[in-house]
C-alpha cells in the first residue's frame, strides 16, 4: 500500500488532524510526515492516525520543525549535517535525533535525510534553464556543467568528512531506536551525496542501518542534465534501497502528479521489493482527483 506525503496538503492547514483526514478520505491508510509540521501538528496527526488505523511509514527530517524556524521557512537542511561550523552541525545532529525519536514514538520505519551540501554556488537551475531552451549540447552549457562538477569535486572533501562524522553518531542512535535512515539523492548538484559519494557511504556503513532513499524526480533531472547516466543510482545502489519518493517530472519540474510528466514509471518496477516504502511526494498544485489517478496508475504499473 502506498503512502502520501503531507507535502501535498500541509500548507493548507494548521490542524494536523485535518491534514491526515484529507489524506485518509482519498483512500490512503499510510502517510509520510514532511518537514513543515510543528510539534503540535505531529501530535494531532498521531491522535488522528491512531483513531482510524492509519500508519505513518516515514518522517522527513526535520520533523517536527525546529523551533528557530516558522513552518513557512522550514527546510530539511536549515541546519546542515555536513557543515564545517561545528555549532551548526551539532544542531543538525540533535534535531535529527529528535526526528528519529519521533519516528519511534509514531511506530514509523524510516527517517529520510538530506545530507547537507558543499558550500559553492549552485548552478543546477541555470543548467535546467539552458536545457529547456534546447541548449543542452551547446558549448556554454557543457562548459558550465563541467566547471561546476570540477569545482564540487575540488571543494567537497571537507564537507563530506563532516557528513561521515554526523552519520557515525546518527547511525548508532537510530539503531538503538530501531529506525532506518534513508539517505536521499538530491535535487541540487552541490548537495551531498553525489553519485560517487553514495558508494563511499554504503561501504563505510556496510551492514548498518543506513539505506538508500530514491527520489525519482531528482534522479531523472540529474540524468537529463548530464551529471550521471540513466538509471545509474538504482542500478548501483538499488540493493540498499529502503524507500522511494515517487512523482513525475515535466520540463524538468518535479513533484508532479504521476499521470503528468516525462518519466516512464515502469523503470522502477525491477527495483521495488515487497518491503520498499513507496511514498507519493506530489506537491500542492495537484488536485485530489490527480492523486487518485496517480495511485491507480502506479498500481497498474507495479502490479502488471
Amino acid at each position: 500500500m502506498f503512502a502520501l506525503s503531507t507535502a501535498w496538503n500541509a500548507a493548507r492547514f494548521e490542524d494536523g488532524a485535518k491534514i491526515a483526514e484529507e489524506i485518509q478520505k482519498l483512500g490512503f491508510r499510510n502517510l509520510e510526515l514532511n518537514f513543515s509540521l510543528s510539534a503540535g501538528m505531529v501530535k494531532d496527526i498521531e491522535r488522528y492516525a491512531l483513531s482510524c488505523g492509519m500508519a505513518i511509514t516515514s518522517l522527513h527530517n526535520y520533523c517536527p520543525t525546529p523551533e528557530e524556524f516558522s513552518r513557512n521557512d522550514a527546510m530539511p537542511d536549515c541546519f546542515s549535517l555536513s557543515s564545517i561550523d561545528d555549532d551548526e552541525r551539532r544542531k543538525a545532529v540533535d534535531y535529527t535525533k529528535r526526528t528519529i525519536s519521533t519516528a519511534k514514538m509514531l511506530k514509523s520505519r524510516a527517517v529520510v535525510l538530506h545530507s547537507g551540501r558543499v558550500e559553492i554556488e549552485d548552478k543546477t537551475r541555470q543548467l535546467i534553464a539552458l536545457y529547456n531552451k534546447g541548449l543542452g549540447k551547446n558549448s556554454l552549457y557543457i562548459d558550465m556543467l563541467e566547471g561546476f562538477m570540477r569545482e564540487r569535486k575540488l571543494k567537497s572533501p571537507a564537507y563530506f568528512s563532516q557528513i561521515l562524522k554526523s552519520f557515525e553518531e546518527l547511525s548508532s542512535y537510530a539503531i538503538e531506536h530501531g529506525i532506518i535512515l534513508g539517505i536521499e539523492n538530491r535535487f541540487y548538484y552541490r548537495e551531498i551525496p553525489s553519485f560517487e559519494e553514495f558508494g563511499v557511504i554504503f561501504e563505510r556503513f556496510k551492514n548498518k542501518n543506513l539505506a538508500y532513499w530514491h527520489d525519482v524526480g531528482h534522479a531523472f533531472i540529474h540524468e537529463k542534465l548530464g551529471f550521471m547516466p540513466a538509471c545509474a543510482l538504482l542500478e548501483n545502489y538499488g540493493k540498499y534501497l529502503c524507500g522511494m519518493h515517487v512523482h513525475n517530472i515535466k520540463d524538468l519540474a518535479d513533484h508532479q502528479a504521476l499521470t503528468f510528466g516525462d518519466f516512464d514509471l515502469a523503470q522502477l518496477k525491477p527495483y521495488v521489493k515487497p518491503d520498499t516504502i513507496i511514498v507519493l511526494e506530489i506537491h500542492k498544485q495537484a488536485q485530489a482527483e490527480d492523486i487518485k489517478k496517480s495511485v491507480a496508475y502506479l498500481e497498474e504499473i507495479l502490479h502488471a
